[in-house]
Order: structure tokens, then C-alpha cells, then sequence
């Protein structure tokens, strides 16, 4: 058993506590109090304590594609951009995974949700510090047997060596890019697992969902997958979505810069989710999230980067500050919030990741803070630094966790 007090202590489950003291027994917490009169615990001085963070939202198989997608004021022209650098080359490269886990977990995440279209990173987090929930991504805009890409999906899931720490779920790209009967399939398959949707996320998608026409149809054409038989449903997005009945508390809604109001409130009453990534909606030319307007519907918000095609580094901290610009006038506390407690619940891991409570495992991060910071919670979602973030290690002292990984590390 070790103890420990610092400065400041961020339970996120309650309001911080200054002088708060943490006791880890057995890789797990045990007490989380006031400690300025603990004179047992070790202390750490002028740092704040809090859950390690969830990225509700990447793509770390193309972590290997950093800067080489160029921004765009069209998303349908950077998509295709991207994927004709991924025509490039046969498999996705393997050592910018490792290279993106050492990255993500040097910058304080403990939990992601990776969309995956190959199953390439399953090893790689499997072997990390890092957890995480599979999101093995489907895309069939004219797909001859839906039933079938699932099934394959499925088998190749059930081949994996298991891994207590890697979950995984198959789900669909965005409505664009599946069809109805792919739609149904995969709500066939995802029972009660978590699903993760690119979902209201450029005007194209809106124009294409309305009538049928634009840019993302334009891109299904030339790539030679355009559908005759498809009708345009005339609706948005989330209302789209519910036609499948996938609209529900399993749902992460990604993106969602085109959400209306009405959208939202679709969300809330559900108990979805959505996962806000600004920093990719603006490389991407999809727009700018209207992150106010999501946490004042009261639906709940999980924070995402994206994956490195789109985002400059995968620091989860940078995420909030470009969250807070769009958000002046969301408290700090809401905020945090979102890349940890509402990031883990969205991904069904709320009962050991997301707040520093009794009985969760102690997967925590010590943040410095400057003496003179009072308003700590403002402070962290300003942006910081990696090099101001350890990991709080159950050997009593502080572990930097920046090490290159192999897959058998």
C-alpha cells in the first residue's frame, strides 16, 4: 500500500481537492481524501493528480500518414486525398502504431476508441499500457452481401488472441458510405456493444442525405461504388441513423459539426453520445464544431483527436484547448469531464477508467501545475504540454510512459 498527496487532486466524480491525498493498494485505489495531515504519504508537490484521459475517437493505423494528407476546405476532396495515399501501399506500416501508442500515453491517455479497418493495431494495444475498445469499421455503399462483409468482420474479431484489455465491436463508417442493408447488419451484430459513427460531419454529408447529390456522390461515382437503387432519405443525419435503430446509449455520434439543435435533442433522449474532434473538423474542411451548443442540449460529450492524417499529435490535452475556444463559457469541470469520465462511460469502460473512486485500478497521471495556479481546472484545459505529464506508477514514484513499442514488448 503507498499513499500519496499532492497539491491538488482531481477525483473528476466530485470537485477537486486541494491538498487531496490518493492510496493505491494492489494496483487499485483504496481512499481518496484531504491529506495535508497524511504525514505517510509520499508527497509529490506542486502537481495535480487526475484519471488517466479517454480519446473516445482515432485512427491509429494511419498514424503513419502524418502530415501527408494536406488540409482542405472539402472534406469529400480530403478523403480522397487520403485514400490515395492509402492506395500506396498494401499494409498499413506497423511501426508508427507502436510509435502513436508511446505518443498517445506520453501525453496522459489511458483509453481509446480506435476505428480500425484492418484489425492492424489489435497487437500493438494489446501489448501496450494503453486499453481500448476495437472499432472494427465496415464500408459498403453497394456492398452485395452485407450479411456476409459482417460475418467475415466477426470471424476475423474471434480469431484475435484475447486481451483483457482490448475490447471490440464491428461498426459502420458513416451514411454516406454503407448502405441500408450493411446499416442493418451491423445492428444485428452490435447487440450491446458500443458503436461508433462518423455522423452530420461536413455540409456535403447533410446535401447528400437531403437530395442525393454533392460531392461525397460525385466521389462514390468515380470510385465506381455508386448505388442506383439508393434513395436519398430526405432527413438528417441522426434521424437517418435512427431509421436502423442505432440511435441509443451504445451510440457514439462522431463529429457532428452539422447537428442541429433538433439532432441533439434526438441524442440526449437516447443517451447517445457525441464525440467532438475540432482540431481534425478544421484540417479536414468539415467546419467548426458547435461545441457549445452540445453541452448546453445536455447530451453528453466525449473528446476525441482523430487520427494523424487529420491532427498534428495525438495529446488529448491539446483537444481541450481547442474544445475550450469554442467553448469559452462551458465550465472548466464539464470539460474535463469529457476526456475522461464521459469519454470511458461512452466506451463501456466506466467502472475502471474516468474518475479516481475506490475500487477503480489506479490508472492515474500527475500533471505540474505552477505555484501560482488557483483555478486548477481552468489551468488543465488550457493545453499542456507531454513533457508535463507522468504516469502515476504503483512503485512510489513517478514513471514517464514515453518508451517506442514492439508488438511483443
Amino acid at each position: 500500500m503507498v499513499s500519496y498527496t499532492a497539491r491538488w487532486v482531481l477525483p473528476v466524480s466530485r470537485p477537486p481537492i486541494r491538498g487531496g491525498v490518493v492510496t493505491i493498494e494492489r494496483g487499485l485505489v483504496t481512499r481518496v481524501d484531504e491529506g495535508w495531515r497524511d504525514s505517510g504519504a509520499i508527497d509529490l508537490g506542486s502537481v495535480a493528480v487526475l484519471p488517466g484521459l479517454v480519446n473516445a475517437h482515432t485512427h491509429l493505423e494511419l498514424s503513419w500518414m502524418r502530415g501527408q494528407v494536406p488540409p482542405s476546405n472539402s472534406m469529400p476532396l480530403w478523403a480522397a486525398g487520403l485514400m490515395s495515399l492509402r492506395r500506396t501501399v498494401s499494409l498499413e506500416p506497423a511501426e508508427p502504431i507502436g510509435a502513436a501508442i508511446a505518443e498517445a500515453r506520453a501525453c496522459g491517455t489511458a483509453l481509446v476508441g480506435d476505428v480500425t479497418n484492418t484489425l492492424a493495431t489489435y497487437e500493438w494495444i494489446a501489448n501496450s499500457d494503453l486499453s481500448a475498445v476495437l472499432f472494427r469499421e465496415l464500408v459498403g455503399f453497394s456492398a452485395p452481401d452485407p450479411d456476409l462483409l459482417v460475418r467475415t468482420a466477426a470471424d476475423q474479431i474471434a480469431a484475435l488472441p484475447p486481451a483483457a484489455s482490448v475490447r471490440a465491436s464491428i461498426v459502420p463508417h458513416a451514411p454516406y458510405s454503407v448502405a441500408p442493408a450493411l446499416f442493418d447488419a451491423i445492428r444485428r451484430y452490435a447487440a450491446n456493444r458500443p458503436v461508433s459513427v462518423h455522423l452530420g460531419e461536413s455540409p456535403d454529408e447533410i446535401e447528400f442525405l437531403r437530395a442525393g447529390t454533392g460531392r461525397w456522390r460525385a466521389l462514390l461515382e468515380s470510385l465506381g461504388v455508386w448505388n442506383d437503387q439508393w434513395t436519398p432519405p430526405g432527413c438528417g443525419a441522426v434521424e437517418y441513423l435512427e431509421r436502423f435503430d442505432l440511435v441509443n446509449d451504445r451510440l457514439l455520434a462522431v463529429h457532428g459539426v452539422q447537428f442541429t439543435d433538433d439532432d441533439l435533442a434526438r441524442l440526449r433522449r437516447a443517451g447517445a453520445t457525441v464525440v467532438t474532434c475540432p482540431r481534425s473538423n478544421a484540417w479536414t474542411g468539415a467546419g467548426e464544431p458547435p461545441v457549445g451548443r452540445f453541452y448546453a442540449s445536455g447530451v453528453r460529450v466525449a473528446i476525441g483527436t482523430d487520427s494523424l492524417a487529420s491532427v498534428g499529435d495525438l495529446n488529448l490535452f491539446s483537444e481541450l484547448a481547442a474544445v475550450r475556444r469554442l467553448a469559452p463559457r462551458v465550465p472548466a469541470r464539464e470539460l474535463l469531464a469529457s476526456a475522461t469520465e464521459h469519454g470511458a462511460a461512452a466506451l463501456g469502460f466506466a467502472d475502471e477508467f474516468g474518475t479516481i473512486d475506490p475500487g477503480k485500478p489506479a490508472q492515474l497521471i500527475a500533471v505540474r501545475i505552477p505555484e501560482h495556479v488557483a483555478d486548477v481546472e481552468e489551468y488543465l484545459v488550457g493545453g499542456i504540454d507531454a513533457g508535463d505529464v507522468e504516469w502515476l506508477d504503483a512503485e512510489r514514484e513517478l514513471e514517464p510512459r514515453n518508451r517506442t513499442l514492439t508488438p511483443e514488448a
